[in-house]
């Protein structure tokens, strides 16, 4: 069995985040061909394009941790309704100089926990336009908006409620799969990556 190796993000930087309690959750439920990272966020500055000559040892960090990761999982709060500020800086770090973009063609995955009933929904929706634009493949279905309880989530990613268990294991399952997907068609000679032969005239 092919293992895939999965960089995650973390979306804030909380020590007590209930997102990094749920990732723990979420590496526990998941398949045993599924091999997680943590990419880091903490020690970027804020991003600006007078390091594009020359990016800071963090910045080349967060690019090759992304490089290095066949999928990318991110597991993010929601501020304001919209993605938090460490996290879209972290994206427009991996998404420079240029013509560099590390996320391109990574299939990537999107799960929140709130306090609150719409469990990071607006924040999901606003990501999903961001990675669209970045040419990152999503997993849009099943979607993931968890309204966290402490009673059901332990400090260690083990979940006491049997139903949230069975859906983000289901969840990681279908990402899994997902990643499976788009890696196949991406691999050199897919169907997909064949260039036309110059010497048959289309019909």
């Amino acid at each position: 069995m092919a293992t895939y190796k999965i960089g995650y993000f973390i979306g804030n930087l909380a020590s007590g985040s209930i997102n990094r309690t749920l990732s723990k959750a979420l590496i526990r439920l998941a398949p045993d061909d599924l091999e997680f990272t943590e990419i880091p966020i903490r020690d970027l500055p804020l991003y600006s394009y007078d390091y594009d000559a020359d990016f800071p040892p963090e910045g080349r960090a967060l690019k090759d941790a992304i490089a290095a990761s066949d999928g990318i999982l991110f597991v993010s709060p929601e501020y304001n309704r919209s993605i938090p500020g460490a996290l879209k800086n972290a994206i427009d770090w991996g998404s420079r100089p240029w013509g560099t973009n590390s996320f391109a063609r990574k299939p990537t995955g999107i799960i929140g926990a709130s306090p609150g009933g719409i469990g990071t929904a607006v924040m999901q929706s606003s990501f999903r336009s961001v990675l669209s634009f970045l040419d990152a493949p999503q997993l849009n279905a099943p979607e993931a908006y968890i309204k966290f309880n402490p009673e059901v989530f332990g400090a260690d990613g083990e979940v006491k409620d049997e139903s949230t268990a069975s859906f983000l294991r289901h969840y990681m399952e279908e990402y899994g799969a997902f990643v499976e997907r788009v890696l196949a068609a991406s691999a050199p000679g897919h169907i997909g990556d064949q260039q036309p032969d110059p010497n048959k005239l289309s019909r």
